[in-house]
Parts: structure tokens; C-alpha cells; sequence
């Protein structure tokens, strides 16, 4: 018997180098003992074909005739070379690899891929290693074995500030939803003349090229733009990037440039004076008396006190003496505070105040009614102490001592503000959109890569310019959604935080919870746990 022969049982087992088969032939013996499919696989592996293709419909036929004793010959396995595929990517600048590993026939080599890649008109970009890793491994999958040259998009155009004490009324909140307080200060003014803010051009990039040798053109980035309307300010005669102040007043940064808003100065706000109404900014070095009024687009800081007056604003507010309002007061004088950004004070008084982003109290809050879109804090330097009335914020509400030991009630509602939601939404389906404007714009660039011709080159560039912007605004949707997402858990964290005490008489409410303090607790939180509100410790960063 050869070695290329084997007669197991009436069985004989014969390679057939010519057509890669390996054939079984049956000798007619009705006495031979009756083979099953394992015992034919045992036999053929102990034979030394184990690694060839087994072919068991062949293999059936084979054994009802051995085991009837009747004499038949049968391929029942063949030798199988690996198959190399090659793949190009949507944008040609990425070669894929997929190797079919071979069953007892030629194994995949390198010199068969670089051969194969070189059908495929690609010579330069070979990556070698990665060659040889997935044929000595045998068998690939998509594995990247070329690539073309990206192209590098061009930055967009900016905005550069160009004072660096500039207000900015942009919210601006950490990682972790925590927002600066650091104290504003007096209002910084420029004059006539005084430069603000420069434009840099965008750049356009750098053009790629894909692995047949086309050129990839880059996008170009997008050029920034001022606002149409900046109040306050003109552009440089001699360069038409450079903003500069108009007026002397106080420069804000607002979306797509700055403005200069005048300053309106008094030393008190009384019948004297009489209300004020200011489109800009207004400066009361001294108190804002009884019944009065301000109202600014811009800050209003005052430098004494508010007994019983009204303040609206269209950014923040800074009160260097107290806030005292009328809630619980026998009087006829309605009044309230209110501003788009941060409310700040030395300290509050049943006063009524509500801030589009976080109010901040030094010393104490007593009988108020405070509502703030992100944070209330109560307690710099001093006290600290937040006793009765009614307190509502999204992330957090924080004091030193939170309510007081004759049981005063203190109602504080933190949660989830409900236009995150329905931003979110917005922003998912807006994104939605994208990616199916982008899923088309791919169906096309694969039918000109599977079609050389059939369309113009100039509607492959622009395709493929479309195709990078949707990509670049999917992105960009994708990093907006990922911090309303972040905020909006943020708020579901949010917590009351007593640094020093907490006392009975103090109720927390969380939508649908409710927790109602019993006796007198040290520094705590009360926040969402595994049944609801309830007291815990304190982080780190809230110690």
C-alpha cells in the first residue's frame, strides 16, 4: 500500500492529486462490520486527511453502501486552497482583507495578497505587517491591509476675544455640572476706539488620496461670521476683521461677536430719581429704595441694598448689601427679582427671586421664595443658614445649616428641568435626519465604486464633500446630545445639601418623592437612593 493508500474494514482511501479529492472505495463483503459517520471521520483522520473538507452527503451514500456490502467508490473529501478577498472602502482609502482559511489545500501566503492587491490597482500604502499577521493566522476578516491618504479638513474660522475681562454671559458649566460663582465684581467698561475682538480665517485643509491614486478633496473650514446686529460696536476702517468699541460702555460676549452696552450710573434709586429702564447696563452705587424699579437688557449691580424694590435683568444681577422683599409682609408693594443669569448677594430676606441660572447668597436666606434653573447655594464666608420659605433648583440646593431647631417649615424641590427633555428629543431627531441624508449619500459613492464611469467625477467630489459634512455635524450632534444626556443624569443626582446641620421642618420633594426630615441630623445630603429620597453622606466636593 502506498502512503497515499489505506484499506480499513473493507474500506480502501485514496488522495486523488489531480482533482483534490479524497476517495473511498467499498469492497462487496456482507461480513465486514457496519461503519457509522464518526468511525468514518476517525478513520479518515488516522488516515492523515483530517484537515481536508469533509463532504458528508458524499459520506452517507458511502456508508449505506458499506454497510449493505455493496462495492461503490465515493469522493468524501477535498482539499480546499484559502480564498483571499480584497474590498476597498466607501471612500477608497482603506483596503479590507478577508481570508477563508484553507481545508487541507494551499494556504494563504503573502505573496498571494500583494498580488491580489495589485490586481486591484493598488501599489502604494501596503501595510506588511498587518499581511503577515492575518496569514500566518490563517484566516481574516476585514482586516485593513492598505491606506490611502485622508484628507485633513480645514479648521473653521474663530472669534477671538481681545479683552480678557470680558463678561460673558454663555453659561458655562464644568464636567461635572458645577458652575464658576467667582465674584463679579465692578462692570468693566471700554471706550470709543478700543479693539474687542478679531476674526481668524478658516483654513482649507489638506486634500487626501485614495488608494487608485484620486485625489480627495479636503473641507474647507467654515468661515465665522459676526452677527448682523452688534449694538455698541464697528469694525476697524483699515481691517475689516477687527471689531472695536463704538461707545464707551461695557463689552459682552453674545453669539457671534460682542456688544458694548452703555453703562447708566446713579447713586440711588428713589422717589427722587425715580424708576429706571435702561437697555443696557445700570450701576446703583448706593440702594434701591421702597416700591422702586430697575430694569436692564444687561447687569444691574447695586451697591447697598433692596428693600422692597424690583430688578429685572437681562443678564446678572450683583447685590453688594441684601436683598428684603415682602413676602409675609402686611403691605400693598409687590416685588421680585429677576435675571437670565446668576443672581448674587450678601444675603435674602422674604424676597421673591428667580435666575436663569444659579442664585448665590453669602450669608443667609430667610423666608424666601428662590427658583434657579441649575444651582442655589446659600453660605460663602458667613452663616450660611437657609430657614423657611420655598427653594427650587435643578442640580442642587446647598447650605451650611438648613433649617432651624423650632422646626420651621423649609420646602426645597430639586429635579430634572423639563425643557432638558425636550431639547434632547429635538436634538435626536434632528440627528436622525442627518444620518439618513448621510446613508444615501454613502449608497451612492459604493455604486460609483462598484460602477467605474457611470457618474461624473464632479458628483463623486461633491458627494464626498457631503458626505464629510454630514459627518462632521452627526459628530457635532453627537457631542451636544452626550451633554444634555450628561446634565440630565446630572439632575437626577441632584441633591439638598446641609455642610453643617439639617433640621426637622425641612421637606424635599423630587418629582413624585417626597422626604419629610425627622430631628436634627450633621453635615448630610438628601438625594435619590435605592427606595427613593433619602439621607446620606456627604462627596468630597460637597464637605
Amino acid at each position: 500500500m502506498t502512503a497515499n493508500e489505506a484499506g480499513l474494514s473493507g474500506l480502501q482511501l485514496h488522495f486523488d492529486a489531480a482533482t483534490g479529492q479524497l476517495l473511498a472505495s467499498v469492497v462487496a463483503d456482507h461480513d465486514a462490520a457496519p461503519l457509522d459517520e464518526p468511525g468514518l471521520r476517525e478513520r479518515i483522520a488516522a488516515a492523515g486527511w483530517g484537515a481536508l473538507r469533509y463532504l458528508p452527503n458524499m459520506a452517507l451514500g458511502l456508508l449505506a453502501n458499506h454497510n449493505a456490502g455493496i462495492a461503490c467508490t465515493l469522493p468524501i473529501a477535498e482539499a480546499v486552497d484559502a480564498v483571499l478577498r480584497i474590498d476597498l472602502s466607501p471612500d477608497s482609502v482603506e483596503a479590507w482583507l478577508d481570508i477563508a482559511a484553507a481545508e487541507g489545500g494551499q494556504p494563504a501566503s503573502v505573496e498571494a495578497v500583494l498580488a491580489l492587491l495589485a490586481d486591484n490597482g493598488i501599489g502604494e500604502g501596503v501595510d506588511h505587517a498587518a499581511i503577515a499577521a492575518a496569514v500566518a493566522a490563517g484566516s481574516a476578516s476585514h482586516v485593513v491591509v492598505a491606506r490611502g491618504v485622508p484628507p485633513v479638513d480645514g479648521c473653521d474660522g474663530r472669534l477671538e476675544s481681545l479683552i480678557p475681562e470680558v463678561r460673558d454671559r454663555r453659561p458655562q458649566v464644568d464636567a461635572s455640572g458645577y458652575i464658576d460663582y467667582r465674584e463679579l465684581g465692578d462692570i468693566f467698561v471700554v471706550h470709543a476706539g478700543d479693539w474687542l475682538m478679531l476674526r481668524h480665517p478658516p483654513t482649507d485643509g489638506t486634500p487626501g488620496r485614495t488608494l487608485l491614486g484620486e485625489t480627495i478633496p479636503a473641507v474647507p473650514g467654515k468661515a465665522a461670521m459676526f452677527a448682523a446686529s452688534l449694538p455698541g460696536t464697528a469694525f476697524d476702517p483699515g481691517n475689516p476683521d477687527l471689531l472695536v468699541a463704538a461707545i464707551t460702555g461695557q463689552p459682552v460676549v453674545v453669539a457671534g461677536g460682542m456688544l458694548v452696552e452703555p453703562v447708566f450710573r446713579v447713586d440711588q434709586v428713589s422717589t427722587v430719581t425715580g424708576n429706571v429702564s435702561f437697555d443696557g447696563s445700570v450701576v446703583v452705587k448706593g440702594d434701591v429704595g421702597s416700591g422702586m424699579t430697575v430694569r436692564a437688557s444687561g447687569d444691574i449691580e447695586v451697591g447697598g441694598v433692596v428693600d422692597m424694590g424690583t430688578l429685572e435683568a437681562g443678564g446678572s444681577i450683583v447685590v453688594k448689601g441684601g436683598a428684603m422683599g415682602s413676602l409675609g409682609r402686611k403691605t400693598s408693594e409687590e416685588c421680585h427679582i429677576r435675571c437670565e443669569g446668576s443672581f448674587h448677594a450678601a444675603y435674602a430676606q422674604q424676597a421673591k427671586i428667580e435666575a436663569g441660572d444659579s442664585i448665590f447668597i453669602d450669608d443667609s436666606a430667610l423666608q424666601c421664595e428662590l427658583t434657579a434653573i441649575n444651582h442655589i447655594r446659600i453660605g460663602g464666608k458667613r452663616r450660611g443658614h437657609i430657614v423657611g420659605g420655598h427653594l427650587q433648583a435643578t442640580l442642587s440646593i446647598t447650605g451650611k445649616v438648613v433649617g432651624s431647631s423650632n422646626r420651621i417649615a423649609t420646602y426645597c424641590a430639586i429635579g430634572v428641568n423639563p425643557l432638558l427633555h425636550k431639547q434632547l428629543l429635538q436634538m435626536c431627531k434632528l440627528r436622525d435626519e442627518r444620518e439618513t441624508q448621510l446613508l444615501e449619500v454613502a449608497k451612492l459613492l459604493d455604486f460609483a465604486h462598484k460602477n467605474p464611469g457611470r457618474l461624473r467625477p464632479e458628483m463623486i467630489a461633491k458627494a464626498r464633500a457631503t458626505a464629510a459634512q454630514l459627518s462632521a455635524q452627526i459628530a457635532e450632534m453627537r457631542e451636544e446630545q452626550e451633554q444634555l444626556t450628561r446634565k440630565i443624569e446630572l439632575s437626577r443626582q441632584s441633591r439638598l445639601v446641609a455642610r453643617e446641620l439639617l433640621c426637622e421642618g425641612v421637606e424635599v420633594h423630587l418629582g413624585n418623592h417626597r422626604y419629610k426630615v425627622v430631628g436634627e441630623h450633621g453635615a448630610c445630603a438628601v438625594g435619590v437612593g435605592a427606595d427613593g429620597l433619602e439621607l446620606m453622606a456627604l462627596d468630597e466636593r460637597e464637605a
